[in-house]
Parts: structure tokens; C-alpha cells; sequence
């Protein structure tokens, strides 16, 4: 009997190159090649046909043995917009989100340090496009690295203000919903009884849980622009925002549905955060907000000013974080493996040539 292996089909191995970034300590995958060519006039058209046809993609790379659903994954597409330098498909364990802070900051630090976007030892700019558009990025680089980010994506909204829900086991919960690149319900982590610390996310994230089954059969609003988001699919906790020197620090932790505590402050949860201060004449133009997350990592986000979405009063922000290289690496996905999920994979994976 001899003692070789059999040689694996090449026609059933795909590759993918990727980069793994973190920043406030959320962890994004940035896909860098191995897909192939999605069809779309608009980058949320390419998004849209992802996730009709090839969301094993998201599947895959969110559990294990390859990663873990508290990860996000970010998939490099070309831009449709002549202005953007590159595309990208966010992809997390809710869905597809339009729009995401922390994701942005470590897409475009993961372009400029692999040499996908010329890197310059400067503040420079760099246009993307997300599902819901332009992203207007600042770099500030030096040394061939990034030592910070400053996003403007989504303007925020409120959308529905003065809700109430019976959640069980907890009672009586009041929330407002924004809309930050995503559906937020807004909840005062003091009244619940929530430092919003790191022992506590295992409760946090069990009363999401209960809070999202609850109001998510009654929440019927729909976005302007976009008829086709993940219906409420996020929660932020606030404390108190304490204003220091021309600013505030409050601590803030966000849920993502289905059971997962973030462990950044969250770029979009800042921005809902932001708006819901800004429409109760908490905050005014040019000033900040410093959020906080249970594992005290932070990003700081600005109001820039008032603007309109589709009619209704919205609110520009933009956010400030940085992200870090963990690995950068080429996984390999044996279509054999019975532990890989096949169905839609296929459909989008680039076949060895």
C-alpha cells in the first residue's frame, strides 16, 4: 500500500488573500482578492447580488473553523462612483450594513499600507464606496503607516423618537430609533441598571437579544433611500455624556443582532448617538463626543452639522479612530472539506487559472 497522499483537486481549492485589521479592538477581515467580479451599477448592487448569490462567502468567514461571528468581514470591489479609489461589501453575523465606522477605518488603513492606494507621508484623502455610498476618508500617515482616520459616511437621523416595548423579563423599555448606517434603537443603559463594562456584556447581550425578538415584528420603518436594510438590527447603551473641555465622554456599548457585544464604541453608534444629542439641543456644531466601549477602547466623534435625507432633518457627522495589522494571510478553502458550507460559495469564488 503506498504511503502518499492523494494530490488535491485544484479544480475544488480556492484561495483568498486577506488582511486582518482591528480598531477599538473590533476585528475587520479585509478581502483582498479570490472573488470574482460582481455584476452592479452601484457598489450596493454589487452587495445586493452577494448576498442573493454568493453569501456562503459571509457565511464562511464568520464561523468557524475560519472565523467567528464577532468579526466583520470587508470585501474589495471596484467602484462604481469615478471619484472612489476602491469598493467595499461590509458583511457581518446581522447581514450587510450600508454604512460602518470602525469597518471603514480599517479598510482604508488595510489599502494604504498593503500599497492598494499609494501611501503618502502626509494627511491625505482617500474616497471610497460603500453600499451607501461615499465614504470621505483622512488619512494621517507617516512612515508608510496610518497613525489615524477620520470618516464621513451616512448622515444620521432620528427616525421613530418616544417608542416603549414590553420586553420580557425586563419590563417596561423606552428607546429611540436612529438610523447611522443602520437601524439603532437607543437605549439609556442607567435606567437598566448598566455600567456598560467588560463583565457585563454577557447580560448586555441577553437582554438585546430579548429587546431585538421583542420590537422587531412591530418595526416596520423603512429608509428613505434604501428599501431593502436588515430591520433593526442594532443596539446602543448609553450612559451619561459628561462635557470636558469643548466636549463630551460618555461610556457606550453596541449589539449587533444576533448576540454580539462590539467590543469598539462603534463608528455608526457614535454618529446615532451624536444625532439623537444633536435633535435634544445637547450638542452643537464643531463640537465632540468621545465614546467610550466596555473594554475602554474609544473613538471620538464630531458634529459637523445639520443636513437633510430625503427631506427629513439629519445630522453630518464624521469619526476619528485608528486601526492595527494582526495578520495578513492566504486562506485556503477546500470545497471537499464537509465543514465548508458549499451552497452559494461557488457561485462567486475565483476558480484556480
Amino acid at each position: 500500500m503506498s504511503d502518499d497522499l492523494p494530490d488535491k483537486k485544484p479544480s475544488r481549492v480556492r484561495s483568498l488573500k486577506m488582511i486582518d485589521m482591528q480598531a477599538g479592538g473590533d476585528v475587520s477581515r479585509i478581502v483582498l482578492s479570490g472573488v470574482e467580479a460582481l455584476p452592479g451599477k452601484t457598489v450596493h448592487e454589487q452587495q445586493l447580488y452577494l448576498e442573493a448569490n454568493g453569501d456562503g462567502l459571509r457565511r464562511l468567514l464568520l464561523s468557524e473553523p475560519y472565523g467567528d461571528p464577532a468579526m466583520s468581514v470587508n470585501l474589495i470591489v471596484r467602484p462604481c462612483n469615478p471619484d472612489a479609489e476602491a469598493g467595499y461589501i461590509i458583511m457581518e453575523a446581522m447581514g450587510y450594513p450600508m454604512y460602518s465606522g470602525s469597518n471603514t477605518i480599517c479598510t482604508a488603513t488595510a489599502l494604504l499600507q498593503s500599497g492598494r492606494i499609494p501611501i503618502e507621508d502626509s494627511q491625505q484623502t482617500v474616497l471610497l464606496e460603500s453600499p451607501a455610498g461615499i465614504a470621505r476618508v483622512q488619512a494621517r500617515c507617516a512612515n508608510g503607516f496610518v497613525q489615524s482616520v477620520t470618516t464621513q459616511g451616512e448622515a444620521a437621523y432620528l427616525a421613530v423618537p418616544d417608542l416603549e416595548a414590553e420586553v420580557p423579563r425586563y419590563g417596561r423599555v423606552r428607546y429611540n430609533v436612529v438610523w447611522s448606517g443602520g437601524f439603532y434603537a437607543m437605549i439609556d443603559a442607567q435606567a437598566l441598571g448598566f455600567q456598560l463594562v467588560r463583565d457585563e456584556e454577557p447580560a448586555l447581550a441577553a437582554f438585546a437579544d430579548a429587546f431585538v425578538k421583542t420590537v422587531r415584528p412591530e418595526f416596520i420603518e423603512n429608509h428613505p433611500e434604501f428599501d431593502d436594510v436588515t430591520p433593526l438590527p442594532f443596539v446602543h447603551f448609553m450612559r451619561t455624556a459628561h462635557a470636558v473641555d469643548g466636549g463630551f465622554r460618555a461610556r457606550g456599548a453596541t449589539y449587533v443582532h444576533p448576540g454580539v457585544i462590539c467590543r469598539s464604541p462603534t463608528g455608526t453608534g457614535t454618529s446615532a448617538r451624536i444625532a439623537l444629542m444633536a435633535e435634544r439641543g445637547q450638542i452643537r456644531e464643531g463640537q465632540w463626543l468621545e465614546t467610550l466601549s466596555p473594554r475602554d477602547s474609544s473613538f471620538i466623534g464630531t458634529l459637523l452639522g445639520q443636513t437633510t435625507v430625503n427631506g427629513q432633518r439629519g445630522w453630518d457627522t464624521h469619526i476619528t479612530g485608528r486601526a492595527w495589522t494582526l495578520t495578513r494571510s492566504r486562506v485556503e478553502v477546500e470545497l471537499d472539506d464537509p465543514l465548508v458550507d458549499t451552497a452559494d460559495l461557488e457561485n462567486v469564488l475565483v476558480e484556480p487559472g
